[in-house]
């Protein structure tokens, strides 16, 4: 029996705008597929990312320039199939008696051309500077709201070392354990290499909602551009656009 049979509401909880896409697209368009209620929650709204060259947008760091990605995560969600989203620490994912608050981006530096280290220069108001049990509670919140089946989110090392990444994965096993919702986590990029088959991670491979993947992609163009079937990153970085997603019990 797949971890994914049998469920009919789910939340999908994710670090920055374009995440969604990038890790769990194929995912997110099959559960729609599959008539599951698929909620999004977006921790930050990517405020330090880089912008691709020759792009209109907005200076990156400035509230016009979060505007600028909440609307591209707006428009890619469509395409997925996703009618349900939520920014973490604005009603209805808000602890109750809290002020709304704005979880900022932390930045981050690369140690290898693919694993991502914490920034030097991350400010008072970013995702790392929140305590764990601070936004633990936001998404708990939420997680009681909308009652899913399963929560769904990145794996101990964020998939490929973002301190946001790591940081949403420790909210989530916090608001899961809190809620008693179940949790499942996402296999990061070295999971996806070495992972036999034996192990706990559960493979799937959604080659067919690849055109819909690249669509929504294609809505986070301050970030990443498609090449055919490849995705190439604001810092050059290429990679196969993902259809093949492993999930394990958290």
């Amino acid at each position: 029996m797949s971890l994914l049979d049998g469920l009919t509401r789910v939340v999908v909880a994710h670090a920055h705008p374009d995440d969604e896409t990038l890790s769990t697209g194929a995912l997110l368009a099959e559960l729609a597929r599959r008539d599951v209620e698929v909620h999004v929650v977006t921790v930050t709204r990517g405020e330090r990312g880089g912008l691709v060259e020759g792009i209109p947008a907005p200076e990156p760091g400035t509230d016009a320039y979060a505007a600028h990605r909440e609307q591209e995560l707006a428009d890619a969600l469509v395409v997925l199939g996703v009618h349900h989203h939520a920014f973490l620490g604005a009603p209805p994912a808000l602890a109750r008696g809290r002020r709304p608050r704005l979880y900022r981006d932390s930045g981050m530096r690369w140690v290898t051309p693919a694993l991502a280290g914490p920034a030097a220069d991350a400010d008072a108001h970013s995702l790392t500077a929140a305590t764990v049990e601070e936004a633990a509670a936001d998404l708990a919140a939420y997680l009681l709201e909308v009652q899913p089946d399963t929560l769904i989110t990145y794996d101990a090392d964020g998939g490929y070392g973002h301190p946001d990444h790591v940081r949403v994965h420790e909210v989530a096993v916090a608001a899961a354990r809190a809620t008693g919702i179940p949790l499942l986590v996402l296999a990061g990029a070295t999971a996806d290499t070495l992972a036999d088959p034996g192990e706990d991670w559960e493979w799937h491979d959604w080659a067919e909602h690849r055109p819909a993947v690249a669509a929504a992609l294609a809505h986070h163009a301050s970030q990443l551009t498609v090449d055919g079937t490849d995705v190439v990153h604001v810092g050059g970085q290429r990679e196969p656009i993902r259809t093949r997603i492993g999930l394990r019990r958290g």
